[in-house]
């Protein structure tokens, strides 16, 4: 489980002392759980959670000069969503996509907004989280928009400076309930007022800058902290000192993936793939295809008014699953006994106390209220389609 051909993020020594129980995850050795999936995933639905997700792809993309509007331009040739308005402060969820209109992966972009100096963040400079499962692949897609841009020397995007911080800083989520009042007493700005998809750089206590967006994958409120690599300890031991009182708790990938279930938020490797398409995915917010090109947009426009109103377009959709068996990815989705497509992810959830899966399947079997069959080790198991998501903090 060790190997060191992992890698490993700066909390892994911490991990280890403290229980967790680590696993090889898109080749980096990564916590699966501490106590226990359940208490962890409760605790963040009702309390306060930290991951380490410094796993993450976190790219960094500077303008001559500051200049904000040529990253802007270029961000804008790779991404499916626009995101030449995207005002310092903003985040934007979007696709990187293929020729063919497959998703590479999903990413979200930021246009940092805060102090500068020593190399910090101004308003010129802009940010991608990506995938860990993805990094290199979406690395080399920017490297080459990179070097096509300047051989055509584009004066929109040839002066744009790509920045690959990965392992040269930590990323920490903080996720519940009591998230932003724990973030508030490390970072010691207030957090609760930054609105939903923003992030801003700040001059911490120790005066150094901190990257701190308001966004999640968990279905909480919460907040995520990017800072160098060698502070990454520190932050965390003093995230968790301070949440001992308000019932914080270390959790790793299996609470991650139980919450990110309940909340339908779909995971690259399972409901997303090349293979896969935004408008299957469910996603075509995420994509806009007036006045703009950027790879995979001629398919993607060519996708689009092919899959409207057929009726045989795959497309994903939530499950309730009777039974307390948990469907699993690739077992097989059914209509009055014959297989129409199969399940991408799948839990016994803890917050609903009932089986519950994302799958894909024709849209004529995808209404709501919909009676569909799983497999379930042979065994035909009831299943209804249900809206999306399964949990909502706000309902």
């Amino acid at each position: 489980m060790n190997s060191p051909e992992l890698r490993q993020t700066p909390l892994h020594g911490w991990h280890t002392a403290n229980g967790g129980r680590m696993v090889d995850f898109a080749g980096w050795s990564m916590p699966v759980q501490y106590r226990s999936i359940v208490d962890e995933h409760v605790a963040t639905r009702t309390a306060c959670s930290l991951f380490d997700v410094s796993h993450m792809g976190r790219f960094l993309f500077r303008g001559t000069n500051g200049d904000s509007i040529e990253v802007a331009a270029f961000l804008d040739r790779i991404v499916t969503r626009r995101v030449t308005d995207l005002k310092p402060g903003r985040i934007r969820y979007a696709l990187v996509a293929n020729e063919q209109g497959g998703i590479l992966d999903d990413v979200l972009v930021y246009h940092l907004d805060g102090p500068s100096g020593q190399g910090a963040p101004n308003q010129g400079t802009w940010q991608m989280v990506v995938n860990a499962s993805n990094r290199e692949k979406i690395a080399t897609v920017i490297r080459r928009h990179l070097s096509e841009s300047r051989g055509e020397r584009a004066p929109a995007s040839g002066h744009v400076e790509f920045l690959d911080q990965t392992e040269r800083t930590c990323m920490i989520a903080v996720q519940g309930p009591r998230a932003l009042e724990l973030a508030e007493l490390i970072v010691g700005q207030d957090l609760r007022s930054m609105p939903f998809y923003t992030g801003q750089v700040l001059t911490a206590p120790n005066g150094s800058l901190w990257t701190v967006s308001r966004t999640g994958y968990t279905g909480e409120d919460g907040c995520e902290i990017i800072a160098p690599a060698v502070e990454a300890v520190s932050i965390w031991e003093s995230l968790m000192d301070h949440g001992q009182t308000r019932g914080v708790a270390a959790a790793g990938l299996g609470a991650r993936d139980t919450l990110r279930l309940e909340a339908a938020m779909p995971l690259y490797g399972h409901e997303l793939s090349e293979s896969i398409d935004p408008y299957q995915a469910g996603l075509a917010f995420a994509v806009n295809l007036e006045g703009r090109q950027f790879c995979g947009r001629d398919a993607l426009a060519r996708l689009k008014q092919r899959r409207d109103g057929d009726q045989d377009a795959m497309i994903r959709v939530g499950l309730e699953v009777a039974g307390r068996r948990a469907p699993r990815e690739h077992y097989p989705v059914l209509a009055a006994g014959v297989s129409v497509g199969e399940v991408t992810s799948g839990t016994y959830s803890p917050t609903l106390g009932k089986s519950i899966a994302m799958a894909y399947v024709p849209q004529r079997h995808a209404s709501t209220g919909d009676l569909l069959q799983v497999d379930i080790r042979g065994k035909q198991e009831n299943a209804t389609c249900v809206s999306l998501p399964f949990y909502s903090r706000s309902g």
